[in-house]
């Protein structure tokens, strides 16, 4: 005779797993401290217009948490870079919208709720004449 175990399959709503996501929630409930995050970013400068970000661990709930990321930043040719990569203002939008993005899909999982697609568009917009000068006064060093 053999023992069969049967595996419990975690439920999964929009690629997420709703039940971690519910122990997080649960935990962060009974220990508000659980729910504190840490983030840190090291960003140097790379020449020209260029910089890298790195990413080495974040902690949440004070465990730290090691997770490796560079992201390599760049301006356009008519901003004085070669366009290589996405700007910060790229990345700042891009961020944004991947923040509401998560929010809302996590949401639509523990509320049961399948999405088909989701699209958020962003537009954002700079004033140069501030970093030029011709706003603020700038001194040259």
């Amino acid at each position: 005779m053999s023992a069969q175990t049967k595996t419990v399959q975690p439920t999964v709503v929009n690629g997420i797993n709703v039940d971690d996501l519910f122990a997080l929630i649960d935990g962060v409930k009974r220990e508000p401290a659980k729910g504190k995050t840490k983030w840190h970013v090291t960003t140097t400068w790379q020449g020209q217009a260029r910089s890298r970000a790195e990413i080495e661990s974040y902690e949440i709930g004070g465990e730290k948490v090691p997770r490796r990321f560079s992201i390599d930043i760049d301006e356009p040719r008519e901003l004085g870079g070669s366009n290589s990569f996405a700007n910060p203002q790229d990345h700042l939008i891009a961020a944004l919208n991947a923040c509401m993005t998560v929010g809302y899909v996590a949401q639509c999982a523990v509320r049961g709720i399948t999405l088909e697609s989701l699209a958020i568009e962003t537009d954002g917009e700079i004033d140069l004449r501030a970093s030029s000068g011709s706003i603020l006064p700038c001194r040259r060093l």
